[in-house]
Formats: C-alpha cells, structure tokens, sequence
C-alpha cells in the first residue's frame, strides 16, 4: 500500500512541526518531508495535530464489562475482585471475542494503535481445557485483526492463589498447574503480521518462588516482553515478606525476572531499593493512573523510578476509561497532588510513554515515532473542538496531553490504512452497539 500522508501539524519527538508529508510504501513511512505547506497531489489530509499511533501497554479486555458495575457502594481492591471473578466465570472463546473486538474498536476510536493484553484466562470453567489449548488467546488475536489494531498477547503465568495456597474456584481457568505446562501451552501461540506473543507473571503471589525462572528464561530465549504486576497492593508485599523475607521486586530480581524487556505494571508500593534496583535492571515501568485511582489503589513513584533508569509506559489497565491521553496527563496530575508541585513532566515526555516508550514495552521498537522507517501508525487529534480549540498550533503536544480527550481523535492509521476516519470506524460500524451487546451477553 503506497500512499501520502499530509499533516497540517505533527508531533516529531521534540517539537510540533506545520506541513509534514508522509509517504508511506508497504506499512512504513517511507520518507518525512517537512515544510509542505498544502496537501501535494493525491495525499490525504489529516487535519489537526497527527502524533504517533498510541501504545496501551496494559489491557484486560473483559474488564471492560465491569465499567459502572463495580462503582455502587464502598470495598477495596480485593472486593471489586470478587466481581470481577463473576465476569470472567462467564466468558467463552466466543463471547470473548465479541467483548474484545468492540473493546479493541473503542481503543483504535482512542488513538491507540496497539495494546498489550495481558492474558490469564486460559481454560473452560473448572479449569478443564479447550480441545484448542489456546482458544481464549487465539480469540484475543482475531479481535484486534478484526478492529484493525496491533496486539502484544502477554500469555500469563497463573499457578496459585496466594503464598503456599492452591488457586480457588474461580482462579482455575486461569492455571495451567505447573510452569512447565503454562510453558508448553503458550509456546502453541504463533505471531503474525498484527500479533507479537510475549509472557507475563501474573503477580509473585500467583506464581510460586521456584516457578518464576521458568516463565523468565520462556521469555528470554524468545526475546519477548516479559510483564509482571508488581507490588500493586501493600497487602501483596506483605504477605511476600511474611514467606519469603523480601520485596516482591527483590524475589523477582534472585529469579531472573527484572531486565530491559521486563515491564513492571502499578508498581505503587515500592521501598528506595525497590526503586534502585528496576532502574539497575532497565525493568521498565508501566502505570494505570486511572484504574489506580479507580481501585483505590495509591499514586506510585513513577519520577523516581524514571530518575532510577526505569522507562515509563501507560496502559488502560481495567478501562474504568479508555484514554490514553488521560493516562498521560494523569501521570503529571496525580505527582502534582501529591508533591504540591507542578512540571515532573513535559508534554513531550508524556506523549513518549504513550507512544515509542509504550510500543517498546510491547516488543513494537519499530513503531511510535513519526520517522523513516517507522510503522505507519498515526493518530490525528482536533485542535478545533471545543476543548482544544484557542492555544496556537505549535501548542499542539501540551493541548494535547492537558486540554485533550479520546473524544477528540479524528483520524487513526494503522500500517498506512484508515482504522477510523472523521472519527468514524471503518471496520467496526456502530462500536457503541458492539460494546453493549457484548456486554449484555455477559450480565449476570
């Protein structure tokens, strides 16, 4: 697919730059032509601020059925579980697939180009096993081909329930029993042009001490990206002391797991060690702020931990909202409320995580900047709407990130073909209708 790209302005890494062509052979940006001042003959238009497609490093799709469900009445992290649990009793291949198609079409209606879906719900109620071992996963895989976006499967290690406890009622169709057999599986998983797999640990309480070197050299001998949630829960790190005598960080650390292709997902509850010891490693960070603040969970170091050496990346996590522009802008708001001081971040560092340092946590190096060679993954935000509308262009990476919403993306190129145009999905014709009646499929 050979075509032009016009952008009235685009976000090139450090600055906004007016009339940028992209020419685009095969998926990539062939050439970026700067100082264009009209649309050349036969290019498309793409009015507004064209950034680099976004990357959601940390999806669970099916959470998405949990929006306003989970918001009546008080509890914690560990009772908005329990609900949580009830929706993923009822999920099968298909019904999954339906939920992650229009979840995956609200995310490209977002900006987001690719996303990481961090996979854990592996097996049939009762924990029996598809006749096809990896249904649920193949089912995430055609969902995102099918809503026209990339996808990282990070297939998900899930053995226990807690230290030394056996997986309950619901955690069975998450479990494989062993590492070796979680091993076994996931190696049945193959990529293609849209779709890289990656590992995930699902947390140190989910996978015992002496399993973890298992999903860790899985993911080193494929040099694949490797997530963990860590520490997102002080009760977590709690109960990892009370069995092993250290941090959840440091356990993974004497296993193998930290390094440059691990990301660590919340890590909210971190000690200064914590924090020296994923930035020694390269163990990138990827933060939720709004399932964070949902969940109650706390406001993570994420400065810290960037000063330490760890790369920041963003995800959508529970999808309580899918917005990675809010992500980003919530990442300098939350450190704002908590240090009553403003500017940890500038507009352009934030837009990194959400763009080359997000795609690089999923294993997408080749993707999130607007240069030659580059996927052809772009994303146009207004900068008329009623919420951009007043700053000057060159403004656009700061109206972007502060004053800016999904609501204002306008157009979203995936490997050079429009995934939404005008703010319209091309692949997808009524994604409200999608969310709803998928959702509706799996009301208890």
């Amino acid at each position: 697919m050979n075509r032009t790209f016009w952008l009235e302005h685009a976000w090139l890494g450090t600055h906004v730059e007016p009339g940028v062509a992209l020419d685009v052979r095969d998926g990539r940006i062939a050439a970026v032509r700067t100082e264009v001042e009209t649309p050349p003959p036969g290019a498309e238009a793409l009015r507004g601020l064209t950034l680099p497609g976004l990357a959601n490093a940390h999806s669970h799709a099916f959470h998405r059925a949990l929006r306003g469900k989970v918001q009546v009445g008080s509890g914690t992290f560990w009772t908005w579980r329990e609900t949580m649990y009830s929706v993923a009793d009822r999920l099968t291949p298909d019904s999954y697939h339906a939920l992650a198609r229009a979840v995956y079409a609200e995310m490209a209606l977002a900006g987001i180009t690719a996303v990481g879906e961090f996979h854990y719900v592996h097996h049939a109620p009762g924990g029996v096993p598809y006749d096809e071992p990896n249904a649920m996963g193949e089912a995430l895989i055609a969902a995102a081909a099918e809503a026209g976006i990339r996808i990282t499967l990070l297939d998900t290690a899930y053995l226990s329930s807690g230290f030394g406890h056996r997986p309950d009622k619901h955690q069975l169709r998450f479990c494989d029993t062993t590492a070796e057999a979680w091993a076994e599986r996931a190696a049945l998983l193959k990529e293609r042009d849209h779709a890289r797999i990656g590992a995930a640990v699902h947390s140190v309480r989910a996978v015992p001490a002496d399993q973890l070197g298992t999903v860790a050299a899985w993911a080193r001998e494929r040099r694949a990206p490797l997530h963990v949630h860590l520490s997102e829960q002080t009760a977590e790190n709690e109960a990892c002391l009370a069995a092993h005598g250290r941090t959840p960080a440091r356990l993974l650390a004497d296993h193998g797991v930290l390094g440059p292709r691990t990301t660590g997902v919340h890590n909210t509850h971190l000690t200064d060690d914590d924090i020296a010891l994923l930035g020694s490693t390269g163990t990138g960070t990827c933060m939720c702020p709004t399932t964070e603040r949902d969940l109650a969970d706390g406001i993570g170091p994420a400065v810290a931990l960037q000063r330490a050496g760890s790369p920041l990346s963003l995800g959508s996590d529970s999808h309580a909202v899918v917005d990675l522009l809010e992500e980003a802008r919530a990442l300098e708001l939350n450190e704002r409320l908590r240090t009553r001081t403003r500017g940890h971040w500038t507009a352009a560092a934030l837009l990194r995580a959400a763009t080359a340092d997000g795609h690089a946590a999923l294993g997408w190096d080749d993707a999130g900047t607007l240069e030659e060679g580059a996927l052809a993954d772009l994303t146009t935000v207004a900068l008329d709407s009623v919420r951009t509308a007043g700053p000057v262009p060159r403004l656009g990476a700061e109206t972007a990130v502060f004053a800016a919403t999904a609501a204002d993306v306008r157009h979203t190129v995936v490997g050079g073909r429009h995934i939404v145009r005008d703010g319209a999905h091309t692949l997808v014709p009524d994604v409200p209708a999608a969310l709803a009646d998928a959702v509706a499929a799996l009301r208890g």
